[in-house]
């Protein structure tokens, strides 16, 4: 941030009374400017047995698979957004479930919330974030050709889950 919000002056960068971190401070009319991580919504929705996928038809990581997933709205819960994300870049109606995972990812200021979600049926209606959105066993995962490294790890603890036969939510920091 180079510029305040409120008065358009420039910000400088300390530590504002009775705080313990850096911020953006107008060199104006002093407003301390709080920049907090983005959270990125998504789900890990199935059809019998199957996880869907979809292919980035944007950047970053264009052509490669993800998870339906995006950032979170004003004005929209956690599990609302990551029904949205779905619906938005697959086509696919869900049952939201309950949570699966959670993962902060501090080197690029986000934090990722899966759910897992229940497919209503096989069919499938890209957006236009989505090349392709397929369904995939677990032996046909593109693993060498997923979009992030959070998506590869939620995926690595859904089959876990799956094999062990006990789904368990969890919360990691990814740390590149």
């Amino acid at each position: 941030m180079n510029f305040c919000s409120a008065c358009g002056a420039s910000v400088a960068y300390k530590v504002p009374t009775e705080d313990n971190r850096l911020r953006a401070v107008c060199t104006s009319c002093e407003v301390v400017h709080y920049i907090n991580p983005k959270i990125v919504l998504g789900s890990l929705p199935t059809w019998q047995g199957k996880v869907l996928l979809c292919r980035r038809a944007i950047d970053p990581r264009h052509g490669y698979w993800t998870l339906p997933a995006g950032f979170m709205e004003l004005d929209e819960s956690t599990q609302e957004g990551a029904a949205r994300e779905t619906l938005e870049e697959s086509g696919a109606q869900v049952r939201m479930g309950s949570l699966f995972a959670v993962m902060d990812i501090p080197v690029v200021q986000q934090v990722h919330i899966f759910y897992r979600a229940e497919m209503l049926s096989p069919d499938l209606d890209p957006g236009p974030e989505s090349l392709e959105a397929r369904l995939f066993d677990e032996a046909e995962i593109p693993w060498d050709d997923l979009a992030f490294r959070s998506v590869t790890l939620a995926l690595e603890l859904f089959f876990q889950d799956r094999a062990a036969g006990a789904p368990s939510d969890r919360v990691h920091s990814v740390r590149l």
